[in-house]
C-alpha cells in the first residue's frame, strides 16, 4: 500500500509537491506515535451547529421535508439561544436562533442574513482536562471555565483563529 501512495506520488510529482511530501509521509501509525499521552482524549463529533435567521423553517426544512427526527424548541438563556436538535444517524444538527438582544447568533445572522454553520462539537472525556492543555499550548478559550450546555454538560468553546478559522465546541461527554 505504501508504495502504491508512493508511486502516485511520484507520478504526480510536477503537479502538485506539496501534496507529494504529504501523501508520501502520511501514515496513520506514524500520527499515533507522534501524539504525546495524555490526560484527556478527544472523542466523537457530538454536532455541527446551524445559525438559523427562521427558526419555524429551518425546523420545517428538516422535518417535514426531510424527513428527520427533530427536538422541541428549547430556550437557552445563559447562551441567548434557542435550540432545536435534528437527530442523524451518527450525529446531530443543532438549530441555533439568538434568544436576546445580546445573543452571539443576533451578531453572526447580522453578518451572515441567510444563517450557515456556525460551530462544530467535539466530545472530550475529561474537559478540564482538555482546556488546562489547551491552554498550555496557546488555544484560547472564549471563557474561563466551561459552562453548561445545551445537553447539561460541561462546555468550552476555541477560538477560531487558533482553530484554523473554525468555532469549537468541546462538550464532556
Amino acid at each position: 500500500m505504501a508504495s502504491a501512495v508512493l508511486k502516485v506520488a511520484v507520478a504526480g510529482l510536477s503537479r502538485c509537491p506539496r501534496l507529494i511530501l504529504l501523501r508520501a509521509h502520511s501514515t496513520t501509525a506514524s500520527l499515533h506515535q507522534r501524539v504525546p499521552g495524555s490526560l484527556w482524549k478527544l472523542g466523537r463529533l457530538n454536532h455541527i451547529a446551524i445559525a438559523v435567521p427562521d427558526m419555524e423553517q429551518a425546523t420545517a426544512l428538516y422535518r417535514d421535508t426531510l424527513g428527520a427526527k427533530v427536538s422541541d424548541k428549547v430556550p437557552l438563556p445563559e447562551h441567548g439561544v434557542y435550540t432545536v436538535f435534528v437527530e442523524l444517524g451518527n450525529t446531530k444538527l443543532e438549530l441555533l436562533h439568538p434568544l436576546g438582544e445580546k445573543s452571539p447568533i443576533a451578531g453572526f445572522l447580522q453578518k451572515n442574513k441567510s444563517g450557515g454553520m456556525h460551530h462544530i462539537c467535539i466530545e472530550v472525556d475529561n474537559i478540564n482536562a482538555a482546556i488546562a492543555d489547551l491552554k498550555a499550548k496557546n488555544i484560547r478559550t472564549l471563557s474561563a471555565e466551561p459552562r453548561i450546555g445545551a445537553h447539561g454538560k460541561p462546555v468550552v468553546f476555541l477560538h477560531p483563529k487558533d482553530c484554523d478559522g473554525v468555532l469549537v465546541e468541546l462538550e464532556e461527554a
